[in-house]
């Protein structure tokens, strides 16, 4: 079987600037991937390059079988995000039904609004069901939780039963233990539904106990492979090119320390 996505010698650029070049890349249906590294890495522009919206200046990519942006309509993407304020009164199942028809436009032929209707009625109340959102879907999303708003923006990228879903640091705004639930659900949707997911996150910690694979980016750079391959004293220091020491916690959990916040060596996000 195909890979779900595809990057082989992979290289960006920004005007003058190289991003990263030399990327390999291969994700398979149904793995949970953490996009990861320090802030200006190029982690929010893998997901552009993934979206289509971002060309290579270098090497290849295969996305859904498809080159980048053929393929949009078989993805859900939660770009990054502030909570939304008190004052945002739409309902949070409101917010979700956009993900399904949000882009739709002009009037619908005759006979066909009511089975349309019915049909979306029927997905937003499955995906709120499969987010764990049921008990306050329908409340305002300005009074919701922060990890109660997260989950319903989950639903909205859900809404279209996408093969692979793109999340650009989702848990940047929670506190511990909703990161720890949002994961969790994150991570029971690449099983049971075989979604392949790219999480971009900046603190690997809260994500390792559920990850199948990594994708790190520093200095214009890239490693990936699974956790216990890439997340080691020796391959974090490489990359980095300064010392990053991964410890071992008495449960068996890994724990990244030391990993520098500094600008990337090229490049930044968006």
């Amino acid at each position: 079987m195909s890979a779900a996505v595809s990057l082989r010698g992979a290289a960006v650029a920004r005007g003058d600037a190289t991003v990263w070049s030399g990327v390999d890349v291969e994700l398979q249906a149904g793995d949970f991937v953490g996009i990861l590294g320090p802030n200006g890495a190029g982690k929010s522009t893998f997901l552009e390059v993934l979206l289509g919206l971002q060309p290579l200046q270098a090497g290849s990519a295969s996305v859904l079988g498809s080159p980048p942006g053929e393929r949009r309509d078989r993805i859900g993407y939660l770009p990054q995000r502030r909570s939304f304020d008190e004052s945002v009164r739409v309902r949070g199942r409101d917010l979700v039904a956009l993900g399904l028809d949000g882009t739709r436009w002009g009037t619908p032929l005759p006979g066909a609004f009511g089975r349309r209707r019915a049909a979306a009625r029927a997905r937003i109340d499955a995906v709120i069901a499969e987010v764990g959102a049921g008990a306050y879907a329908s409340r305002p999303i300005g009074e919701c939780s922060g990890g109660e708003q997260q989950r319903l923006l989950i639903a909205q990228a859900l809404a279209r039963s996408p093969q692979l879903l793109l999340l650009d640091e989702p848990l940047d705004s929670l506190d511990l233990p909703n990161q720890a639930s949002v994961s969790a659900l994150i991570q029971r949707l690449c099983r049971e539904d075989g979604i392949t997911v790219a999480l971009v996150a900046h603190d690997v910690n809260p994500l390792l106990t559920y990850l199948d694979r990594v994708i790190y980016f520093a200095r214009g750079h890239a490693v990936s492979g699974t956790p216990a391959e890439v997340i080691t004293t020796e391959t974090l220091s490489a990359l980095y090119g300064s010392g990053v020491e991964v410890l071992r916690r008495s449960d068996g959990r890994l724990v990244v320390v030391g990993q520098p916040d500094m600008p990337a060596h090229h490049g930044h996000d968006h």
